[in-house]
């Protein structure tokens, strides 16, 4: 095995790892996606629930009233608490793309690299030629 069939060899071998590493940033990128749906899918039916006990007027008492306003203002807190986690949740979810996109380029770079080794050991490891000599003399020999 020749040096540059051990070369190709290892960045074969690196792609391959590059690629288990582009599987996993993916995978890590679509479980942030499911946290964030699920966390906006949650603050919009708080929001909702908050909204629709605000509006109530059937309490028959002051004691009715302040244990609705308390709920009230629970569901508030929930809401304000879930929007926070969505904000968060947002950000990691960014995160997660980013190193998705840094780990593809990785693999492509390194791709790249396999193929044009590829390419050499084919062409019998010869550089290509940059252009001819130039001829010296008058070609009467």
């Amino acid at each position: 095995m020749t040096s540059d069939q051990r070369h190709l060899a290892r960045l074969l071998r690196l792609e391959r790892v590059r690629a288990a590493a582009r599987h996993a940033a993916a995978a890590e990128a679509a479980q942030a996606e499911s946290a964030l749906a699920q966390l906006t899918m949650l603050a919009t039916r708080t929001a909702d629930l908050a909204a629709g006990y605000g509006v109530r007027c059937d309490a028959a008492d002051g004691g009715d009233l302040r244990q609705l306003a308390r709920f009230t203002l629970g569901l508030a807190r929930i809401g304000a608490a879930t929007v926070t986690d969505v904000t968060r949740a947002q950000a990691v979810a960014d995160r997660r793309h980013a190193e998705l996109a840094a780990a593809e380029r990785r693999r492509a770079v390194v791709e790249d690299r396999a193929s044009q080794a590829a390419r050499r050991i084919a062409s019998g490891g010869a550089s290509p030629a940059l252009g001819t000599r130039k001829g010296f003399g008058t070609g009467l020999v």
